[in-house]
């Protein structure tokens, strides 16, 4: 009975939604930044799957549909661009020019940093996307032959510790523009930080969306120069 119920496609799915909306109660009943709901349901899925000595590929039965939504679910933030149209036409230069400078900083601090450390090419090509949206990264590091896995942890630790770090960052840095807010968010942090742009603002979240788009892009052509 227990192996069919872990085999079953459903068991990956509600865990995985089961896990998520305890970590959004529990960050609103603390209030603490680092009870960030990503992270703990990665720690409560993890904690199932080692306790009941569950195999990843049972639970990824599951997962594996859910993944299906992400690259769906990232486009839908085309919504919140699109009611923004007129303040985007006002600050396409500035929009356009901080796309340009968050990904190449992006990624040319990873290829140094990879090559000051000695490492592989692989390790460097899989680490080198970690700023834009999974499905973007996924198909850069699969082009240029580097670890896709890598890649996912790569991604999803950049986009938690963005959406951690933004809020302060942005108060210490005294940015009070909320299109440079947005920019600087999703050019670094992809939609885990868009997520959080968009609890601090509506043109937040509506330029950290636009980022995602732009830095993907330009991610995807400065890899075909670094990779």
């Amino acid at each position: 009975m227990m192996q069919e119920i872990v085999t079953s496609p459903f068991f990956g799915i509600w865990l995985s939604i089961a896990a998520f909306w305890i970590g959004v109660k529990l960050q609103k009943k603390t209030g603490l930044v680092l009870c960030n709901p990503l992270i703990i349901a990665i720690a409560l899925v993890s904690a199932v799957l080692l306790i009941l000595k569950i195999p990843y590929e049972s639970y990824n039965e599951g997962g594996a549909v859910i993944n299906m939504f992400l690259a769906p679910a990232t486009a839908c933030l085309a919504v919140s661009v699109y009611t923004k149209a007129a303040l985007l036409k006002e600050n396409w230069l500035p929009v356009g020019v901080g796309a340009l400078c968050g990904s190449l900083a992006s990624m040319g601090s990873v290829f140094l940093l990879c090559h000051l450390f000695s490492l592989d090419e692989a390790m460097t090509v899989s680490l080198m996307p970690k700023s834009v949206t999974t499905p973007i990264a996924v198909s850069i590091s699969q082009g240029h032959g580097g670890m896709v896995p890598i890649t996912v942890v790569a991604v999803i630790f950049t986009g938690i510790l963005g959406s951690i770090l933004a809020p302060g960052l942005i108060r210490l840095f005294r940015v009070n523009d909320p299109v440079i807010a947005g920019i600087s968010i999703g050019a670094c942090s992809h939609a885990v930080g868009t997520s959080k742009a968009l609890e601090l603002g509506e043109t937040q979240g509506a330029m950290s969306g636009l980022a995602i788009g732009i830095c993907g892009i330009m991610t995807v052509l400065f890899s075909l120069v670094l990779m």
